[in-house]
């Protein structure tokens, strides 16, 4: 009797357990419920503990509400040029209707798979390759605006579609890095002469900023030199005029005759015949009346009368030292042979003498050298 009873209990208590546990629900935050009873839906639990009828009610589904991110397998799709491209896609979605989700469609995310594939075909289909490259983002749109309004009704709001990836055949990637390459050889080959135009062009400005700065700089040192050399000139003509208005003055002062400058001038006469191409001598015809005044001093000097119109004169030299006697003797003897030789060479000047006698004339006195006024500047 005794363990009827306590099988009883044992049954009555395991009952209750089960009973329990049918009634307790516990619902995970950020899902929700979605409770049946018989086979029915009878009413969404939110997170946290729920009780239900045992054996009458019962949560049939368990619906996340999080954002979820969805992977689609790359398709393939034809672009508007006949080319073929894949395009893997990635969604974000989030459901806002758990009953919606659970009860207007049957698999949602196989759903919003489908519709992704059938959206992008049809805005790829009219695009070209290259803009199907360049237009992620017009892409993505798109997508988005499409797949918001066909699953609004589904409970889901798709928050953002995203192009993983666009992989066009192999024949056209290896044509397009071609292209790239060639695109990028060209970006370098207008820099590279960018670039050297721009040396150039600096190399030329620092030429010809170089050109200016030496031309200045030689038109400067020009003006100096001739500046200078204007000085320089300036000063050897005062120089020299100084010094000829000093020697005329100084000639002026001691009052010359013929007989000095026709000293003078045999004096010159070997330094003129220096020269190789001094063949012919030039003799002036009025030096032999000077050399003979010469003569006729030179004789005074030595006592010796000369015959001249009227009676000799004798210079009173003083008393004479004899040893300057020599000297005397043998600057005569220089005198005399230097007028030989101005009479040799005055002699082919001289006119021929007529047939005809000419009554002689009387010898001319020189004249006297006229005081000079000054020099003229």
């Amino acid at each position: 009797m005794g363990g009827i009873i306590l099988a009883l209990l044992v049954i009555l208590a395991v009952l209750v357990i089960t009973t329990l546990a049918k009634t307790i629900k516990i619902i995970p935050q950020a899902r929700v419920g979605v409770v049946e009873r018989f086979g029915k839906f009878q009413s969404k639990r939110d997170p946290g503990l729920n009780a239900v009828i045992p054996f009458v009610d019962k949560v049939r589904y368990m619906i996340d509400m999080r954002e979820q991110v969805v992977a689609f397998a790359p398709q393939p799709v034809i672009t508007e040029d006949n080319l073929t491209v894949s395009i893997d896609t990635v969604i974000y979605f989030q459901i806002n209707d758990p009953v919606a989700a659970t009860y207007e469609i049957a698999n949602y995310i196989q759903a919003v798979e489908q519709l992704t594939m059938t959206t992008l075909r049809n805005i790829v289909g009219g695009m070209t390759l290259e803009e199907t490259l360049t237009s992620r983002e017009q892409i993505n749109s798109g997508l988005s605006i499409v797949l918001d309004e066909a699953t609004g009704r589904w409970g889901i709001k798709v928050k953002r579609v995203e192009i993983k990836g666009i992989d066009p055949p192999t024949s056209i990637k290896d044509a397009m890095e071609k292209q790239m390459r060639a695109d990028r050889d060209k970006r370098a080959a207008i820099l590279t002469a960018e670039g050297q135009r721009q040396s150039a062009i600096l190399s030329a400005e620092g030429n010809k900023q170089s050109a200016i700065l030496n031309a200045e700089g030689q038109r400067e040192s020009q003006i100096l030199s001739a500046q200078a050399d204007r000085e320089a000139a300036i000063l050897r003509a005062q120089g020299e005029g100084q010094a000829i208005q000093t020697v005329f003055q100084a000639i002026h002062d001691g009052r010359p005759d013929q007989s000095l400058l026709a000293y003078q001038y045999l004096q010159m006469m070997p330094e003129i015949a220096k020269g190789d191409a001094n063949k012919v001598w030039i003799v002036p015809s009025e030096i032999g009346k000077a050399l003979e005044g010469l003569g006729s001093t030179m004789n005074d000097l030595r006592g010796i009368p000369t015959e001249v119109d009227g009676p000799a004169k004798r210079v009173d030299m003083g008393a004479a030292e004899p040893d300057l006697d020599l000297e005397k003797s043998s600057a005569a003897a220089a005198v005399q042979e230097a007028l030989a030789e101005a009479k040799k060479a005055a002699a082919p000047r001289r006119p021929m003498p007529s047939s005809e006698p000419t009554e002689p004339t009387e010898p001319t006195e020189p004249a006297e050298p006229t005081e000079p006024t000054g020099p003229t500047e």
